[in-house]
């Protein structure tokens, strides 16, 4: 019942963090291309006369510089704030986005306006969001971060619809404009109201602060091996749920749908995120959290299954796209919940975004990889083959990672809002239960 209580008081107080973060994750660097790309290559394709391969490509710019921005993006939120990344991040994305709308047909200036997308928008990943959210949020952690990342699947659901109608109404240029301008127009002012971290810097290097949070730095984390295994384990799992995804409208036409049936089974993708979001929040507040990943990573593997076979219903085709989306919904506050739990919050966005560069690179490749597949075959089920075999053996390996490992009191300012522990040192050893 105190848990309960005390569950209760942190989204009482903390709601308007969480809407604030829903919102700048789901208009953000994450899902706004990655959900757009797949609508918008064929228009690309017939007005500059690309193959899928070439502009597939541009997720993969976006992943390489991402290696490099996310990092940098973590470690300056943790020394000046998120607050001010994240302000200053969906301003230029939202900007960057919107130049698409001035594309000539030049493959360079489109690969180039691509990679400042993604180091502009570097800050606008749940890199930052999740960070404010996991400071102020304990008893409810697993919630407020699914909540706070169903944003992905909100703007998942609404974006298909809205870029096929921008597109027959008005052209594909604007749907770089009107999407662009969502971010600038409704997450920024949000953000400015309502995203404040618990967790203030005061300048130098945060781990060494007296006030830090409590858990291990950066560089004492390096040496940890679970680090090493979750960025072992994200980058496949990305790669083959992240593969399908902006694919899935071509996968739906090399099987005979119509753009009438294709709209919205790709919808579909949204709904199952949110799903995913809230369900597998729900459950690793209260069970395991490898062994919920297990369950919720390894069902699409079912679905890449469905997808190679020659044949592929509506209802099929349904339940293939909410697995999928299902289990896209729980990657990202998988990952955050993983960090807090295994790491603690002391170097929390550095170690994110450090993760978060694996899980990109894996996303970031695929789309290509899979697009280069049909290209030469005129189909996927090769990939999508690999991708149920990658699916179910990467989710096993999270089984290894063990009990979540318990850390030190909390500093002052957090105390206050979320459950404090005992002063003590930093760390101490692994608990005996998940």
């Amino acid at each position: 019942m105190m848990h309960t209580r005390r569950g209760y008081r942190e989204f009482r107080t903390g709601w308007p963090l969480v809407l604030s973060a829903m919102v700048g994750v789901g208009l953000g660097l994450s899902p706004v291309p990655f959900y757009t790309i797949g609508m918008l290559a064929p228009e690309l394709a017939k007005a500059f006369g690309w193959g899928f391969t070439q502009i597939q490509i541009s997720l993969l710019i976006t992943t390489v510089t991402v290696l490099v921005a996310s990092p940098l993006a973590g470690f300056l939120a943790d020394r000046i704030g998120v607050r001010r990344v994240a302000l200053g991040s969906v301003a230029l994305f939202s900007l960057t986005f919107m130049s698409f709308a001035l594309s000539t047909g030049s493959l360079a200036q489109f690969y180039a306006t691509w990679a400042v997308l993604a180091f502009v928008g570097a800050g606008t990943l749940p890199i930052t969001w999740t960070r404010a959210v996991n400071n102020r949020f304990e008893e409810r952690k697993g919630l407020a971060l699914g909540l706070c990342l169903l944003g992905t699947g909100i703007f998942g659901f609404a974006v298909k619809p809205l870029t096929a109608w921008l597109i027959a109404h008005y052209g594909w240029r604007s749907v770089y404009l009107v999407v662009g301008a969502l971010p600038l127009l409704l997450a920024w002012p949000l953000a400015f109201v309502a995203f404040h971290d618990v967790a203030r810097p005061t300048g130098g290097s945060p781990a060494d602060r007296p006030d830090a949070p409590p858990g291990l730095t950066f560089t004492e984390t390096l040496r940890e091996w679970r680090f090493w295994l979750l960025g072992a384990v994200f980058v496949p799992i990305s790669f083959a749920i992240g593969g399908p995804i902006p694919n899935m409208e071509n996968i739906l036409r090399v099987h005979g749908f119509e753009r009438s049936q294709i709209v919205p089974l790709v919808s579909l993708i949204g709904l199952s995120v949110i799903v995913g979001r809230v369900v597998g929040g729900w459950l690793i507040d209260r069970f395991w959290a490898p062994a919920v990943a297990v369950l919720l990573l390894s069902a699409p593997a079912f679905s890449c299954h469905l997808l190679a076979s020659g044949d592929l219903t509506m209802q099929q085709a349904a339940l293939a796209i909410c697995l999928i989306g299902g289990a896209a919904g729980v990657e990202y506050d998988l990952m955050a919940f993983l960090v807090a739990r295994y790491f603690g919050m002391r170097s929390y966005s550095a170690i994110y975004g450090a993760l978060y560069g694996f899980f990109a690179f894996g996303a970031g490749i695929a789309p290509a990889i899979f697009a280069r597949d049909f290209d030469r075959t005129h189909g996927y089920g090769a990939m999508l083959s690999l991708a149920s075999i990658i699916l179910v053996g990467s989710a096993l390996l999270l089984l290894t990672l063990g009990r979540y490992r318990q850390f030190g009191s909390l500093p002052q300012s957090i105390e206050t809002i979320s459950t404090s522990v005992p002063s003590g040192s930093q760390s101490v050893p692994e608990s005996r239960s998940p």
